[in-house]
């Protein structure tokens, strides 16, 4: 049988449980429920495709995979570069932070075990780092391959929406299991076509979904930082 010796460092580095404050982010989804928009399973497993396919796939995702290959190349300047495409790109308040808070925590948890001067060097240049660039970073120097690495990426994002929304609708648990089935073969594709990601749509906007994250800042109630 073949062993994949990566295998423990992408189920840590993917680990939805990671003290990073994942948990306390909603990305938007929490003012899309409120304004009636996702209200059951078959709204939900909209929002969440058309998350992947129309604004992870050309932004996080994409960086994610950038920040891959810059780090195989050690190119730091490459690396800083797509740092600030993507703080471009974060137009919400709450996305941009959340995005620097979760990165500075997961360099925190992994430098301690792998530290790397060329995190270091990017830490310090950039000030925080963006979770997805991050992310990209510690799975090359992990040795874990891109293919593998897109691929719990986008898992980690959908099963972080889908909880999101058994929370929020709710959703029975068995209903989000269901959606986490159907997603499958769309992560597998995503995860293909972001090896090489397409920069012509690098940073794609999606405007509906920017709009309604800044909503989010002026919602009478709340239960998530984003």
């Amino acid at each position: 049988m073949e062993q994949h010796h990566y295998l423990g460092s992408l189920l840590h580095l993917a680990d939805s449980t990671l003290p990073i404050g994942g948990y306390t982010h909603s990305a938007g989804l929490e003012t899309f429920v409120q304004q009636g928009i996702v209200k059951d399973a078959r709204s939900a497993g909209e929002f969440v495709r058309n998350m992947l396919q129309h604004n992870l796939q050309y932004n996080d995702a994409a960086f994610m995979s950038l920040g891959y290959a810059a780090t195989e190349k050690r190119s730091i300047a490459e690396l800083l570069e797509w740092h600030h495409c993507c703080t471009a790109t974060k137009v919400p308040r709450e996305i941009r932070e959340a995005s620097l808070k979760l990165g500075t925590r997961l360099a925190r948890i992994f430098s301690r075990r792998h530290p790397s001067s060329f995190m270091e060097t990017y830490e310090q240049e950039a000030g925080s780092p963006h979770y997805c660039i991050a992310f990209g970073v510690y799975a090359s120097l992990l040795s874990i391959p891109l293919p593998a690495a897109l691929q719990a990426f986008y898992y980690n994002a959908a099963a972080g929406m889908v909880t999101n929304s058994v929370k929020l609708v709710p959703l029975g648990q068995m209903e989000g299991q269901d959606l986490l089935f159907e997603l499958q073969p769309l992560i597998q594709q995503l995860s293909t076509a972001t090896l090489q990601p397409d920069m012509e749509k690098l940073g794609l906007c999606t405007g509906g979904f920017d709009i309604r994250c800044m909503q989010h800042e002026r919602l009478y109630s709340r239960l998530y930082m984003s």
